[in-house]
């Protein structure tokens, strides 16, 4: 199931600690020396920009000091450190530039890892989840996910851990120079902003959640309501989705409003904690100043650290809510990738050695939900080179057979062999390298004609992609268009119509050169007439493999060697459609009935439009 959307209810500290140590191991990664080395670099610099910083102010109070007392070597003392200040605050940039150019690679190439990982994991769940699954929403955990990573990186390496650094230094700094008076008083003050930001903004992160949470479900509306385009039309419904639509996005609006709004309410108890101190730590150095015991430059020199220090902390609340989203989101990443594999390789499990293309189901009991079988144990064998197609009633559990010998499912009971061997003691990848399938609802990538030929077979050349689509006579519609194999076919294919569409399948099929090959239904959506032309090709293309064919229409399979009947599940029949018309059983009874169809379409001139 798609992942839940996690809130601070969700996420304790233990949970964040989890989070970060396992981000750790893609931002320390143990197999690359040279990019914990720029880490290393990258830390050097981020400490010499601070020891930088921390010394401007001192220089800033002895050129306020010498020109005080007006003289030639005063002037010269100022002026000098006018120069060094000016150098300082180059140094702390170029320090601070080349910080970010070292750690730049480091940042790209975790986030990178970390979305490849996830990428590779959505591949490898269970068709159960990709059927369940919103596909907006998945997207946009993974788009947070991945896109909360360098934020989060800058902020807890480059703000939190230098301005702790600081914090620290300021307060060794007041010590020497002032006394516990103002260390106590700047510790007490930044523990009560912490605090103070950290509560509002525990609320102001609550509503973001809330945000996410909204925004997700507009977007797998949109997404969802896109995808079906042709149904809205159908049903004149463009209105009904775009009231949809809108009650989620003012729904998202109002949280949003909520959001900003408590952005004010930080700010101001921000600004009031942080001037209390300010105004207090220069009261009490203009008092030193007059009795004699600081120096004008001493008012500069702690202005010029509180100014300093509160510069991050008055982004605290900023960094705190965006590495607390951070983590929340790359939470709900890692439990998408924590999604348990349905369908695993078992350990060691050899590649499959199809020395002859057979298929056998053995005793099979298989239900999409523990209290509702679909398969009882259903036992049949096709041989090498057989040609056998399955019919029967909707809901028998014929397409379920082709998604259990793929396995996208493993059964409950029995078992499937290929070529002899259980499939649950082969790889899948080499299972799969050994079947093909032409579906019955051929879904192409939004690419080239020639590019989802080749997706038959990784590598394959111009000469092999022309000779599949020969083969699926296709190559002749591809030649006539203008952009010949370059021919965009839009998304889902939609540029093409269904026996393009069908042909394109059969070509990359063909490509592939399985020894088994399953058709699923391939011709159910398509007219009579082009359906004869792909019976024709598919004909062609089945000499000498073992195939299986499921099918509705059972006038596209009388030809087949032999025909399996289920009926709930259960083989109900078994022969050639010779021999099951004589049997007068199940297939005689559905055979008249289509037949009936086929003469009433032809009474009301409904039979065999022209195709497109």
């Amino acid at each position: 199931m798609p992942p839940d959307h996690a809130s601070l209810q969700t996420l304790d500290a233990s949970t964040d600690w989890r989070v970060l140590r396992r981000f750790g191991t893609y931002l320390w990664p143990k197999d690359n020396s040279a990019l914990r080395r720029r880490i290393v670099l990258a830390m050097m610099f981020v400490l010499l920009a601070k020891a930088t910083t921390l010394a401007l102010p001192f220089a800033y109070k002895t050129a306020i000091d010498a020109m005080t007392t007006p003289s030639r070597s005063g002037a010269m003392a100022a002026m000098a450190m006018v120069l060094a200040y000016t150098a300082g605050r180059f140094g702390a940039v170029l320090f601070t530039n080349l910080r970010d150019v070292a750690f730049e690679r480091v940042g790209q190439d975790a986030t990178r890892h970390l979305a490849e990982d996830v990428f590779s994991r959505l591949h490898h769940l269970s068709l159960r989840f990709h059927l369940s699954r919103r596909t907006g929403e998945v997207t946009k955990t993974i788009e947070r996910g991945t896109k909360s990573i360098d934020t989060m990186l800058y902020f807890l390496l480059f703000n939190i851990a230098p301005t702790v650094i600081e914090l620290i230094a300021v307060g060794v700094i007041f010590y020497i120079n002032f006394g516990w008076p103002l260390v106590v008083a700047t510790a007490v003050t930044v523990v009560a902003y912490v605090l103070v930001t950290r509560w509002i903004t525990e609320w102001r992160t609550a509503l973001r959640a809330e945000m996410n949470t909204l925004d997700g479900q507009a977007l797998s509306r949109a997404v969802d309501s896109l995808l079906n385009y042709e149904t809205v039309k159908y049903f004149n419904a463009e209105d009904r989705e775009l009231e949809r639509y809108s009650r989620s996005t003012r729904a998202y609006a109002d949280a949003a409003v909520k959001s900003e709004n408590s952005l004010a309410l930080l700010n101001i108890a921000q600004a009031v904690i942080m001037n209390l101190l300010m105004g207090g730590a220069m009261a009490y150095t203009v008092w030193g100043w007059s009795q004699g015991k600081l120096t004008t430059g001493d008012l500069v020199l702690v202005n010029t650290y509180l100014t300093q220090l509160f510069r991050p902390l008055d982004m605290l609340g900023m960094v705190y809510r965006t590495v607390r989203q951070g983590l929340i989101d790359m939470a709900e990443m890692f439990k998408l990738m924590d999604t348990p594999v349905e369908v695993a390789d078992a350990p060691g499990a050899p590649a499959l050695d199809m020395r002859r293309p057979t298929i056998v189901f053995d005793k099979v009991r298989f239900g999409y939900d523990k209290d509702r079988e679909i398969l009882h144990g259903l036992t049949f064998a096709v041989e090498a080179g057989e040609r056998v197609a399955i019919v029967g009633p909707s809901g028998a559990g014929k397409s379920t057979i082709a998604r259990l010998l793929f396995r996208f499912y493993d059964p409950q009971g029995g078992r499937i062999l290929v070529s002899g061997k259980d499939i649950r003691s082969v790889t899948q990848d080499s299972l799969r390298r050994h079947i093909g399938i032409v579906p019955q609802d051929s879904v192409l990538f939004n690419d080239t004609i020639g590019y989802n030929i080749a997706y038959g077979r990784e590598g394959a050349l111009r000469g092999e992609i022309e000779a599949a689509a020969k083969g699926a006579a296709i190559a002749d519609f591809i030649e006539r268009l203008p952009g010949g194999y370059e021919t965009q076919v839009g998304e889902r294919g939609l540029k093409l119509s269904g026996g393009e569409k069908q042909r394109v399948a059969i070509a990359r099929t063909l490509l592939k050169n399985p020894e088994i090959i399953l058709f699923d239904e391939a011709t159910s959506a398509l007219d009579t007439r082009t359906e004869q032309d792909i019976l024709t090709t598919m004909r062609a293309v089945a000499r000498n493999r073992t195939t299986l064919s499921i099918a509705h229409r059972l006038s596209t399979v009388v030809d087949a060697d032999r025909i399996l009947v289920l009926d709930q599940g259960r083989l109900a029949e078994s022969g050639s459609h010779a021999d099951l018309l004589r049997h007068g059983g199940l297939y005689a009874e559905m055979w008249a009935r289509q037949a009936n169809e086929v003469e009433d379409e032809a009474d009301r001139g409904e039979l065999d439009p022209v195709a497109e």
